[in-house]
């Protein structure tokens, strides 16, 4: 079955929001993964808005599942965050500063060497990685030759076309997943994925072995609770 990670972002957004630690990241974090889910997804960034730098250590020491750290390394001190804290995977993110969430993917053409080099970084310290990608299939060809394990589509496009026509929406995701197979790459996917669209995602695209989702997995817990929404979540994924 494809994993839930869990993505806590806005977690530590609401307790930002007012200091102090309610609500507690570390417990939210030690209860996602009681209540099923197979891995915590962070995304830090260097104004610490929501994701404080501390908090990557703090969940290390705790995380029982897969911790996946998503984020810009271009920057110098996302990349010492996460030598430092050697998650299961880190997810490397184009992100430019200041911006409000990840709304691309890699050019992995024009970044290619760049991507090699950066990537085998991590690798030598032993950690799983996978960049982000959009639905191009020139895109994974290029990806599978920078030394990444997987990618990670990003999945707002079908998202956004998948009430009007759901078929549509997600054949380039479909056509990318059968390219990144054929090249090697494990496949992850995640952006605004939800109750809604995720099972058909999750059914069509083949080899998908991960989802990061939080925005929407956390709205709902609004509503529906916790421990019950990550259920739901589940369930959309066993299909």
């Amino acid at each position: 079955m494809t994993k839930l990670s869990v993505n806590i972002n806005k977690i530590a957004t609401l307790r930002n929001s007012r200091g102090g630690n309610n609500p507690d990241l570390v417990k939210t974090a030690l209860d996602c993964e009681r209540f099923g889910a197979q891995g915590i997804t962070v995304h830090p960034r260097p104004d610490e808005r929501h994701i404080r730098y501390q908090d990557v250590y703090d969940l290390k020491s705790v995380i029982a599942t897969e911790f996946n750290i998503e984020g810009n390394c271009q920057e110098k001190k996302f990349i010492d965050l996460v030598l430092a804290n050697k998650p299961a995977q880190v997810t490397l993110v184009p992100d430019a500063e200041g911006q409000i969430t990840s709304n691309h993917g890699w050019n992995t053409i024009q970044h290619q060497q760049y991507l090699k080099d950066i990537i085998a970084v991590f690798k030598d310290a032993g950690i799983r990685v996978s960049i982000f990608v959009d639905p191009d299939p020139r895109m994974v060809e290029a990806a599978a030759t920078t030394g990444t394990d997987r990618i990670e589509l990003y999945t707002e496009g079908y998202a956004t076309a998948y009430l009007k026509n759901r078929e549509a929406a997600v054949s380039p995701y479909v056509e990318a997943a059968k390219v990144a197979q054929e090249a090697g790459l494990g496949l992850n996917a995640g952006h605004d994925l939800d109750l809604h669209n995720l099972r058909y995602f999750a059914r069509q695209v083949p080899g998908l072995l991960e989802v990061s989702i939080g925005h929407a997995l956390i709205c709902d817990a609004l509503y529906l609770g916790l421990e019950n929404t990550i259920q739901m979540y589940l369930r959309q994924l066993a299909g």
